[in-house]
């Protein structure tokens, strides 16, 4: 009984550790605008090496390989998991917001605010591409494969999208996955999604990555699959999510909304 009991009174002193994480008021208008254009930049950064990695392949004739464009991404995410998902959540991501929203981590309130500055920093990129490299590389755009039927395309950008959330959900819902742990294992998951996935979908899993260079591009015919397919994938996520782990944490929650604010001096008494 007494290994229940200490069992108990550990998990109590890891919640409560946990909780003073959180930041004191996530909708502090104060702090709002740093979240937005973290996700913002964070976006741009994520959309000009996913996206540009195809351009530049163009561009220089095969000089970046197939190997290189599915591999950079992720390693720009956990870079940007690094450097500002503690004021944010690090989203980048429509679907990622919409993941933790469902699952009750994020605050429904955010989400139209979190999806423009996402859809921004993607667009932005996509127009710093062009401005570059004219439309070589169709712009680095996600399309199904040579022979690969839209609903197949489709099918693959659900199961794709499903793994990743459930990758970041899980690695987001104890406190010892915060972190370090939580950036090697996304991005791993990106790129190892990319490196046997994109000849068949592009490996998108991004609605912004993929409706970006769409749009400037003018050429919207396989857009719906890249929208569909992750948001169908976040919705599944969530739901094994669920069966797997239960109720939401606050753990998870920290993740999502980041902590900017929790070590504020000003704010001790509050």
């Amino acid at each position: 009984m007494s290994v229940f009991r200490n069992t108990g009174h550990k998990k109590a002193q890891q919640e409560r550790m946990v909780r003073q994480q959180l930041s004191p008021d996530f909708l502090d208008p104060a702090y709002e605008w740093r979240r937005l254009f973290a996700e913002a930049w964070g976006t741009f950064l994520l959309v000009l090496v996913a996206a540009g990695g195809g351009v530049v392949a163009a561009k220089s004739g095969g000089a970046v390989t197939l190997g290189m464009i599915v591999v950079a991404p992720g390693l720009m995410v956990m870079a940007i998991i690094y450097f500002m998902g503690t004021v944010s959540g690090a989203h980048l991501n429509p679907a990622v917001t919409l993941a933790f929203a469902v699952r009750g981590n994020f605050p429904w309130g955010r989400v139209p605010g979190y999806v423009m500055a996402q859809m921004i920093g993607a667009i932005a990129a996509t127009l710093f591409l062009r401005a570059m490299f004219a439309t070589v590389g169709a712009l680095g755009a996600t399309v199904p494969g040579l022979g690969v039927s839209s609903a197949a395309a489709l099918a693959m950008e659900v199961v794709l999208t499903a793994g990743l959330m459930n990758t970041i959900l899980g690695t987001a819902s104890g406190a010892r996955n915060i972190g370090a742990n939580g950036a090697i294992a996304v991005g791993g998951y990106i790129a190892l999604a990319g490196l046997w996935a994109a000849p068949i979908s592009g490996a998108s899993m991004n609605p912004a990555r993929s409706l970006a260079p769409d749009l400037i591009r003018g050429d919207l015919g396989t857009a719906w699959i890249y929208m569909a397919g992750p948001v169908l994938g976040a919705l599944v996520a969530v739901g094994f999510e669920w069966i797997l782990r239960g109720k939401p944490t606050t753990a998870g929650t920290i993740a999502a909304e980041g902590t900017l604010g929790a070590d504020d001096p000003t704010r001790a008494g509050d």
